[in-house]
């Protein structure tokens, strides 16, 4: 506990250092009225992070829908699906994507199709509640920004293409000459710039995982910097780099300590670049920001229980959490953030499509 508290009080001190906040304008996105009046029981598994912010949605939704009934089983992210495929949940809450292995053991196993709606932003600084990456280096480095680009040619290796959702995709490859593996090649000078790069990270998960940073980063792809210096703790992790000129990092910015900086991070090679902070989280202008999700399934019509239809009482509740009131809840919650209105926008488009579902092109018959 003592840990945690003080991660989160550098959390709050290193935000206010990398710069201030204000609300991004949601005013386009809309009230929630029901379309229908639904009824009946609405069980969740997953994230316990969210555990709160469920409990919020379900007591306002209940106020416009007072005949649902909730059961919540969260006990974290990876039993998110497994209630989905085995139908003891109707959603999933997720503090990070779909796994490739998921989606297609839901499918072969249940004859469902996983379908993964946004709903919220990842946290800017608290650990546990999805949040942003910050990209550290040493104080002493005179490095003050990064593209993805370059990210990936600092933390991966060549490769023959990426899982972006149920797809391998070729277009993810690179040769190794993308690799960037000393200081002088991302423009760095002085006594740095023959050095070698020393990369931290997390440990690498196992096959059929695709993190966050993988997704962004390495476009899904698996190939990682063959020098790669894996911490189970972020904590450990952060204070070695402080020590070390050569080396840098990602982790979540409340891990921040004296003689480490975070750089800003651009999405394009041109920019702009962008700092950490809680406005940029928000709008997502910072390219590491992480949403959350709420995913449903819908049937084969294989399946001798099929309903190739959402389940009204999903629909009205997603429709709820993508309303005003909705985000709201978010914005109260004090961790995860609000979405952008135009993400909110997309997130409604996906959930009232009749098209039919891409993971059904792929995994079906």
């Amino acid at each position: 506990m003592l840990r945690f508290a003080a991660v989160t009080a550098l959390a709050a001190s290193a935000l206010t250092t990398i710069g201030a906040a204000a609300a991004p304008d949601r005013s386009s996105v809309p009230d929630y009225l029901p379309r229908q009046h639904v009824t009946g029981m609405l069980r969740s598994t997953g994230n316990n992070h969210m555990a709160d912010l469920m409990r919020a949605w379900e007591t306002g939704f209940k106020k416009y829908q007072p005949g649902v009934l909730f059961a919540d089983s969260l006990k974290g992210s990876a039993s998110g699906m497994y209630g989905l495929e085995m139908r003891t949940a109707d959603l999933a809450v997720m503090g990070r994507a779909i796994n490739p292995f998921e989606r297609y053991g839901t499918y072969e196993r249940s004859w469902v199709y996983p379908v993964e709606i946004e709903v919220a932003t990842g946290s800017a600084r608290t650990p546990g509640d999805s949040p942003a990456y910050a990209i550290f280096v040493n104080e002493r480095n005179p490095l003050a920004k990064l593209s993805i680009k370059q990210l990936d040619g600092i933390f991966g290796a060549r490769r023959g293409g990426g899982w972006q959702a149920l797809s391998w995709v070729e277009s993810a490859a690179r040769p190794a000459a993308g690799d960037l593996r000393t200081w002088g090649q991302l423009g760095v000078r002085g006594a740095l710039a023959g050095r070698h790069i020393h990369v931290y990270g997390p440990p690498i998960l196992g096959a059929g995982v695709v993190t966050f940073f993988q997704t962004r980063v390495l476009q899904g792809g698996a190939m990682w910097n063959e020098d790669l210096r894996e911490y189970p703790d972020p904590a450990k992790m952060i204070g070695d780099l402080s020590r070390d000129p050569d080396g840098i990092a990602y982790a979540p910015i409340a891990y921040r300590t004296a003689g480490v900086k975070a750089v800003a991070v651009a999405a394009s090679p041109g920019g702009p670049f962008v700092a950490l902070t809680e406005q940029s989280v928000a709008d997502r202008s910072y390219p590491l920001a992480r949403p959350v999700y709420l995913d449903y399934t819908i049937d084969d019509e294989h399946s001798e229980i099929a309903n190739p239809r959402v389940d009204p009482k999903v629909k009205e509740f997603l429709r709820y959490v993508l309303s005003k009131q909705g985000q709201a809840a978010i914005a109260r919650s004090g961790a995860y953030l609000p979405l952008p209105a135009a993400i909110v926008r997309e997130q409604l488009q996906k959930l009232d499509s009749q098209a039919t579902p891409p993971e059904k092109a792929l995994l079906g018959d």
